[in-house]
């Protein structure tokens, strides 16, 4: 565990992993619903910009717009087209969730369909010159991956905590049926919460795919990781899910390094049932006030 680079991965592949966490807290948070297509929306920002640029000659600012726009707008059609009629009709979270797990894969076919199975390189907006560090060696997206990273944490602590639109939201995804009774605004909160869980997936996808390509099927792991990230940081503050990335990451680094690519799978499993088992609310678990 002294190889510096080793530890600069757990830094790229923590800050990726804690922003998918994030986008799966907002939802949680806004809506109190896992959104298992998160992963699916990350890689269609960037698969969508990669083609742009690739094959049209877009900009990578204008390809990185347009891939995070698509991010906002799937976010936003798949709570007014799918989650929300589901709910509507009383068929419950089960239902919404079996139907957003079908959105997934409808995304992932999607992108196949139309723009191809085949790996693209990633065309991330923003790279800095590669340099080195001691006697590690700093990848091109290492630092904006890091800098947007805190700089959404952040944001999405100041919002949550500081605004009065924050503190609806959380408030709602709380009690939905107490704030239903109240007369708060559920629909706006909501769709609000499904726009920024695609807003950071989107953001999260374009930067991370800089380091070693995209394709379709990135969707499903990403998903699993963002989930495991949140799962394992917890739901009891927005730092949360970064704690959980962190983790994550250097399992996902360390575990391959030491005793091989083949024990990851395994090895996450293990984590996985050890926090379902003994800490399923995740290290931070919500407050609860008597």
């Amino acid at each position: 565990m002294t190889n510096p680079q080793l530890w600069i991965a757990v830094v790229e592949n923590g800050c990726f992993f804690a922003l998918l966490g994030l986008a799966f807290y907002f939802n949680l948070t806004g809506a109190g619903f896992f959104n298992f297509a998160i992963g699916a929306i990350a890689m269609a920002s960037a698969f969508v910009g990669s083609w742009l640029v690739t094959e049209h000659g877009l900009s990578r600012p204008v390809a990185g717009l347009v891939g995070v726009l698509g991010a906002v707008a799937i976010g936003v059609v798949m709570e007014l087209a799918v989650v929300r009629p589901v709910q509507a009709r009383g068929e419950g979270e089960l239902s919404a969730l079996v139907a957003v797990g079908a959105s997934l894969f409808a995304i992932i076919q999607l992108c196949g369909l139309f723009l191809g199975h085949e790996a693209r390189p990633g065309q991330p907006v923003w790279t800095t010159s590669p340099f080195s560090l001691g006697s590690a060696r700093i990848s091109s997206t290492v630092v904006p991956l890091v800098v947007i990273t805190a700089v959404l944490f952040t944001a999405a602590y100041v919002a949550l905590r500081h605004t009065r639109l924050g503190r609806l939201t959380r408030a709602i995804g709380n009690d939905t049926e107490a704030a239903r009774v109240l007369g708060l605004p559920i629909n706006t909160a909501r769709l609000l919460s499904f726009a920024a869980a695609g807003l950071i997936a989107a953001l999260a996808g374009i930067t991370f795919a800089g380091r070693s390509g995209v394709s379709p099927d990135n969707a499903l792991h990403w998903t699993i990781t963002g989930f495991l990230a949140l799962v394992i940081g917890g739901t009891g503050t927005v730092w949360a899910p970064l704690l959980g990335g962190a983790l994550l990451a250097l399992a996902n680094v360390f575990i391959p390094f030491y005793f091989g690519g083949d024990v990851l799978a395994y090895g996450l499993v293990v984590v996985a049932m050890l926090f379902f088992a003994f800490r399923p609310e995740g290290v931070f678990a919500p407050r609860v006030r008597v």
